[in-house]
């Protein structure tokens, strides 16, 4: 960072009625990346949960997750007292 920026920021920081023009003068010595913000990000919903239920039929952890059920209603079923 350049000292004249720190020197520009410091002094809007003790001068309030300053610090706007400070901070625009900060601005224009901030590498290109730093000022871009706004980063648009591919996203698809529906084809990720379409890809993570197939792996779940695919890798067989849907016959788990029945076997599960049935395996936990059956043991609640005769364990419980009423």
């Amino acid at each position: 960072m350049d000292i004249h920026a720190v020197h520009d920021v410091a002094i809007g920081l003790i001068q309030t009625h300053h610090w706007l023009d400070s901070l625009q003068q900060l601005h224009w010595h901030l590498p290109a990346d730093l000022l871009v913000l706004e980063k648009q990000i591919e996203s698809d919903l529906f084809g990720d949960v379409q890809r993570a239920v197939d792996h779940f039929i695919k890798s067989g952890q849907a016959w788990a997750f029945l076997i599960g059920l049935f395996f936990g209603y059956f043991i609640k079923t005769f364990t419980s007292f009423g």
